[in-house]
């Protein structure tokens, strides 16, 4: 039995106006700064954050049906905040030092990220100088803070994968983000140059997975900080792929309930294709469901009993939401593709699910290439290549 879920309620009573704003999201290719209000004003952007600065720390399954019906109403929105959210909980698995710099004075402080190990690193005293061109920030212009990645040497001269956190003030955005899918996820690029990061500010990857960051332990009453950051940062993309997959399924059906075909006015809602092509989706859609709240409810099993998982665990869990975004975009596509001429049409709700479906399977996590080369030599006993995260 699910437990209850107030934010989904408090939710729903402000999707109207977030799906109104659909358009203009696109339009100015960033989630509206009232979407970002409406979301903070039921406290959305804490449910990752930790209780010590007021935060809700709600299970992963919680959250995950929050961002499918956000998905529903605005995909870009829900991709942006989706991460926004999700950021919260890797800040919390840092030192407690930076979690007191990001959420002592700003409890509401929010960050963005762009974590492929582009950036390129100076040693200094105490720390590093972090220059590069940082792209792929969803959600950017409404972060506080960015977590960004970046390759460093250990004592044995061998690259470590870490990421470092930088205040708003460190870097410029580059209004880059012009894109077919997730137009409004405001995806841009943020410009650093030689900011100063301080060892504090610094994690390692692989810590961040095995619970051997500066952060991990600090809250043992809480559950949802004994897991490590990625099936958390992961969780979102196939998320939202699932609330543009059920949101379709909608749409779908009202429109084509009173279509009919112009050269012969025959009704396409009560033709055999049409409800064949309905009913496969429907249920391609609901075994996408079933397989994430599957994994959802074993993220939040592990929680609970404090449970560390396994290698074989975390890689049916990195591999998982990949296939279920893959089973969302089929269940989408095969509608869209039976959605006649006016599908295409920008003020048609259709076209736009269709390129931010496909958009949710594009993302590096998200691949499917790649999750199924994980999981097979998982499966096979062979060791993780590390070329494949």
């Amino acid at each position: 039995m699910k437990k209850p879920n107030p934010l989904l309620e408090d939710l729903k009573s402000i999707l109207p106006t977030i799906a109104a704003n659909a358009f203009v999201a696109e339009q100015d290719r960033k989630v509206p700064a009232e979407n970002i209000a409406l979301l903070k004003s039921i406290g959305m952007h804490r449910v990752f954050q930790p209780k010590a600065f007021g935060g809700m720390e709600l299970s992963l399954p919680q959250f995950a049906d929050c961002i499918a019906l956000l998905a529903g109403a605005c995909a870009s929105t829900a991709w942006a905040m989706s991460l926004l959210c999700t950021h919260s909980h890797q800040l919390a698995l840092f030192s407690a030092q930076l979690q007191q710099e990001v959420w002592g004075t700003d409890p509401d402080a929010t960050a963005s990220s762009s974590i492929a190990p582009f950036g390129r690193t100076e040693e200094v005293e105490g720390g590093v100088l972090f220059s590069g061109e940082m792209g792929w920030s969803s959600g950017c212009d409404h972060a506080e803070w960015a977590i960004v990645g970046f390759r460093r040497n250990n004592a044995q001269g061998t690259p470590d994968y870490c990421f470092a956190v930088l205040p708003r003030s460190d870097y410029q955005i580059r209004d880059d983000w012009f894109a077919a899918g997730m137009k409004g996820s405001g995806t841009k690029t943020l410009i650093i140059d030689k900011a100063w990061v301080p060892e504090h500010r610094i994690q390692k990857a692989k810590d961040m997975m095995e619970g051997k960051s500066a952060g991990f332990g600090l809250y043992p009453d809480s559950k949802i900080f004994y897991s490590p950051y990625r099936p958390y940062f992961a969780s979102g993309f196939s998320t939202v792929s699932l609330g543009v997959a059920e949101r379709m399924l909608e749409v779908f059906r009202e429109k084509t309930k009173t279509r009919v075909r112009a050269y012969t006015g025959a009704a396409v809602g009560a033709a055999t294709p049409a409800l064949m092509r309905l009913a496969e989706s429907t249920h391609q859609v609901a075994a996408a469901r079933a397989f994430l709240e599957k994994t959802w409810n074993e993220h939040a099993e592990h929680s609970e009993q404090q449970r560390y998982p396994t290698r074989e665990t975390l890689a049916f869990w990195r591999t998982n939401q990949a296939y279920a975004t893959k089973m969302c975009i089929q269940a989408v596509d095969r509608l869209f593709e039976a959605a006649g001429g006016n599908a295409w049409f920008e003020h048609n709700e259709m076209q736009r699910l269709f390129r931010d479906s496909h958009m949710t399977g594009a993302h590096a996590y998200t691949d499917y290439d790649v999750c199924a080369q994980i999981l097979g030599r998982e499966l096979m006993g062979l060791e993780p290549d590390p070329s494949m995260i």
